[in-house]
C-alpha cells in the first residue's frame, strides 16, 4: 500500500518547533519507511516530503519537476509569502540556463580563488579587532556576520558603510513565523529600493564590479530585463551572506561545544577542507525543506506516483543523514573520507555561490583555530539563544572568550 493510500490525514509540517541544530526524529522514521510521504503545509494545502537521499537527487534532476509554479499564490508552501517571480531560483530552462550562465562567470573556481587574498585580509582584520576589543564578545556580531557581508559587498561593489540599508532586512525576508506576511513584503520592498538606487548609480557612473557588469549586460548587451537585473542582484546579495554567516556561527559552536573537535582541527590545518565538508553535511542549515518543486507530469518517485500540479519538498538535511549513503550518518566525523552531501542542492539549480561559501568557511575556521587557540564558549550551552521562526538555523549570538 502506498503512502498516498495509507495517510488520510497528513501530519502537519514542519513536524515540531525548530531550536538549535537537532533534527526531528520523524525524518529518520520517514527515511526508513516512506522517503516520499504526504504532509500538510502551513499555507495553501498539502505536499510530498522527500527525506531520502536518492529520492532527493532524483527530484532535483528530473526536468518534469518545475519551479515556476512556486511563484503562484495558491501553491502550497511553508513560508507566508509565495516565491517572487522573475527570480533565477524559480526560473526554468531556457530562461534559467541563460541567467545562470551569465551569473556563473562571477563564481567560477578561478574567480573565487582570486578573492582569497581579500578574504584572508578581512578575516585577519576582524580577528585583530576581536583581540583589541578583548573577551568576552559576540562572535556573530564581531566575526560571523561581517565577514560574508564584507566579501559580498566587495564582489558586488556595495560600500560596506551602507550595510545598514540591508542589515536587518534579510533575516525578515527569510522568516516563516517570526514575521508576518506584511513585514516580509515590506522588507523585500525596502531591499529592492536599495538595489534600485545602486543600479541607478551604476548607470550614472559605470563601475567594473559585478553589479556594474550586470547593468552593462542589461543596458548595452540586452541580455537581461530590468526585472531580471534587479532580482539577480537581490539573490546574490541575500544568498551571498545569509547562509554563510549562520554556518560560521553554527560550525564554531560545534567545535567549541566539544573541545576535542576544536583541538583536532587546531592540530591539523590540512584537515580543514574535509572538516568543512563534514559540517556542511552534518549541520541542518535549513529549518525545514527548502528545495521545493511542482510536478508538471506524472512522475514515479520512490514507490509513489506524483501527479501534475502536486508540490514536492526535498529536505537536504534529512538526505544528508541517509544511512544507505553515509556510514554512521548521525556522527560528526571531521575526517570523513568521502562526502557527497547535498547541502548546496543538486542538478541545474546547484548553488552558484558554493565555491565562495566554502572558501570563506575554510579560511574563517582555520584562522580562528590558529590565532585564538584558547577560544571557548563564554556562557553555558544552555544559555545560548537560537533563532526560531526562520528558514535558516542559527544563533542570535555566540558569546566567546579566550
Amino acid at each position: 500500500m502506498s503512502p498516498r493510500e495509507q495517510v488520510t490525514s497528513p501530519p502537519a509540517y514542519p513536524f515540531s518547533p525548530v531550536v538549535g541544530l537537532e533534527i526531528d526524529g520523524t525524518y529518520a522514521e520517514l527515511r526508513d519507511r516512506a522517503p516520499v510521504s504526504r504532509v500538510r503545509l502551513p499555507h495553501r494545502g498539502d505536499a510530498w516530503l522527500i527525506t531520502g537521499y536518492h529520492e532527493f537527487k532524483q527530484m532535483m534532476t528530473d526536468s518534469r519537476f518545475g519551479t515556476a509554479a512556486l511563484t503562484e499564490e495558491d501553491t502550497p508552501r511553508v513560508a507566508p509569502e509565495p516565491q517572487p517571480a522573475d527570480m533565477i531560483l524559480f526560473k526554468e530552462a531556457p530562461e534559467h540556463t541563460r541567467l545562470r550562465r551569465l551569473v556563473s562567470l562571477a563564481f567560477t573556481g578561478r574567480r573565487v580563488e582570486r578573492l582569497r587574498p581579500y578574504v584572508d585580509k578581512t578575516v585577519d582584520e576582524l580577528i585583530d579587532k576581536m583581540i583589541e576589543h578583548g573577551p568576552p564578545l559576540d562572535l556573530i556580531e564581531h566575526f560571523a556576520w561581517p565577514l560574508p557581508v564584507r566579501v559580498i559587498c566587495e564582489l558586488l561593489g556595495i560600500p560596506y558603510a551602507r550595510r545598514h540599508r540591508f542589515q536587518h532586512l534579510t533575516d525578515v525576508i527569510f522568516a516563516t513565523t517570526a514575521h508576518n506576511r506584511e513585514q516580509v513584503v515590506r522588507a523585500r520592498g525596502a531591499l529592492y529600493d536599495f538595489l534600485t538606487e545602486l543600479i541607478a548609480e551604476r548607470r550614472h557612473e559605470p563601475t567594473d564590479d559585478l553589479l556594474g557588469a550586470m547593468v552593462q549586460a542589461r543596458d548595452d548587451e540586452d541580455r537581461l530585463s530590468e526585472s531580471e537585473l534587479l532580482n539577480l542582484a537581490f539573490v546574490i546579495l541575500v544568498g551571498g551572506h545569509e547562509g554563510t554567516y549562520n554556518q560560521i556561527g553554527n560550525f564554531t559552536y560545534l567545535l567549541l561545544a566539544d573541545r576535542a573537535r576544536f583541538e583536532e582541527l587546531r592540530g591539523d590545518a590540512d584537515m580543514v577542507p574535509s572538516a568543512v565538508e563534514e559540517m556542511l553535511r552534518f549541520v541542518p542549515l535549513e529549518a525545514h525543506g527548502v528545495f521545493a518543486r511542482v510536478a508538471k507530469d506524472e512522475i514515479e518517485l520512490g514507490d509513489v506516483l506524483i501527479r501534475p500540479g502536486e508540490v514536492v519538498i526535498g529536505v537536504g538535511s534529512s538526505a544528508n543523514r541517509d544511512k544507505a549513503v553515509f556510514d554512521d550518518p548521525d556522527r560528526l566525523n571531521l575526517r570523513r573520507p568521502s562526502n557527497g552531501h547535498v547541502t548546496f542542492g543538486h542538478g541545474a539549480h546547484y548553488c552558484l555561490g558554493a565555491p565562495l561559501a566554502r572558501l570563506e568557511l575554510e579560511i574563517a575556521l582555520a584562522a580562528l583555530t590558529r590565532r585564538l587557540p584558547t577560544l571557548r564558549l563564554a556562557v553555558p550551552e544552555t544559555e545560548l539563544s537560537w533563532k526560531t521562526g526562520f528558514r535558516m538555523r542559527g544563533l542570535n549570538s555566540l558569546p566567546v572568550a579566550w
